[in-house]
């Protein structure tokens, strides 16, 4: 598997060998002694998997709250997207920045997001689906989410803000400066 520690480091893009064959091929996408030389890990307890039927639609920013924040293990099975994770961990050096990466189906990423990072992604074709591992259950009295737009962030998805659909949900979320942080940086 090759790995590339992104502009914040904590932020790990992968990139599974996959053996081809006229059959097709197989790839091993998740083993967790890997992480572990990686330093991260987590045991998953739960595996996520999203459709978007059209190019443009945004999920996030979010995140679960501890007791319950989760890591992911995020990549893309079908399609394309532009994948984003933002620091908002108290005390870090890159509080309040983002980094990204775009997954899909042909280039066989996938990215690890820890917790402590408010994560999204925006679809760059239609009938995208994403699937991604957790390390805590999903808890609706711990989501949070920050806004996709905030502009002290900044984030660059790469489409004007008019051919971007966000859920009511999404739409609301406040921005990082309007909440207070749960995480903490630990090094």
């Amino acid at each position: 598997m090759k790995t590339e520690r992104l502009e914040i480091p904590d932020v790990i893009l992968m990139q599974p060998a996959r053996h081809g064959d006229a059959r097709g091929f197989f790839s091993e996408v998740w083993r967790e002694d890997a992480l572990v030389e990686l330093g991260v890990g987590g045991r998953f307890v739960q595996d996520n998997h999203a459709l978007s039927a059209e190019r443009g639609v945004l999920r996030g920013l979010h995140y679960q709250t501890p007791p319950h924040a989760q890591a992911k293990l995020v990549r893309c099975t079908r399609g394309r997207v532009l994948d984003v994770a933002v620091d908002i961990r108290a005390g870090s050096p890159s509080f309040g920045r983002w980094v990204s990466a775009e997954l899909s189906a042909s280039n066989w990423r996938q990215i690890w997001v820890p917790a402590g990072f408010a994560h999204g992604y925006l679809t760059l074709e239609a009938d995208s689906e994403v699937l991604y591992k957790v390390t805590a259950y999903y808890n609706p009295a711990h989501e949070a989410g920050i806004s996709w737009d905030d502009p002290d962030i900044a984030i660059d998805w790469g489409l004007p803000a008019a051919e971007i659909t966000l859920s009511p949900r999404d739409r609301a979320h406040p921005r990082l400066a309007d909440i207070t942080t749960a995480f903490e940086f630990a090094r």
